[in-house]
């Protein structure tokens, strides 16, 4: 199980390089919406686990899960800016977590979503890549507003 959840961990840190490398997120999607599992780690207020948004850094990983209850998912690509911005920000609102590089197996990883805010802009900051935001004034402003919420 360690070592699991090691190789998980290593998908993870290979998703937040690769996706601000290439500034793409891969989604899947269908008439309904996108593609969810539950959390085998978190639980909601409720005691019941919470939901995940699952995303990859490369469209054949997320291609690779098209089957059994993703059947009928197509890849769908996310500039990584509105990924920030709109889908990290809205799951959080709506109480969900960010699944990244899942496998068939449904087995990823589990993060809050501004956890995965802060871990991304760490590496765009190291990087010295810069991405436009519609609602914020660079990566300083969106860190900046995002720690005062994560304190």
């Amino acid at each position: 199980m360690l070592q699991d959840s090691i190789l998980i961990e290593k998908r993870h840190k290979r998703f937040i390089k690769t996706v601000c490398e290439s500034g793409i997120v891969y989604g899947l999607k269908n008439k309904d919406g996108f593609a969810t599992s539950t959390s085998n780690k978190y639980e909601g207020n409720n005691g019941n686990p919470l939901g995940i948004i699952c995303f990859w850094a490369e469209q054949s990983l997320a291609k690779s899960c098209i089957k059994s209850d993703w059947i009928k998912y197509k890849v769908s690509k996310i500039p990584l800016s509105d990924f920030i911005e709109n889908w990290c920000i809205g799951m959080e609102n709506d109480d969900f977590l960010v699944g990244t590089e899942f496998d068939q197996n449904m087995f990823g990883f589990e993060t809050e979503p501004l956890k995965l805010i802060l871990d991304l802009l760490k590496e765009l900051k190291s990087t010295e890549k810069n991405l436009n935001f519609k609602k914020f004034n660079g990566i300083v402003d969106l860190e900046n507003q995002v720690k005062a919420i994560v304190k």
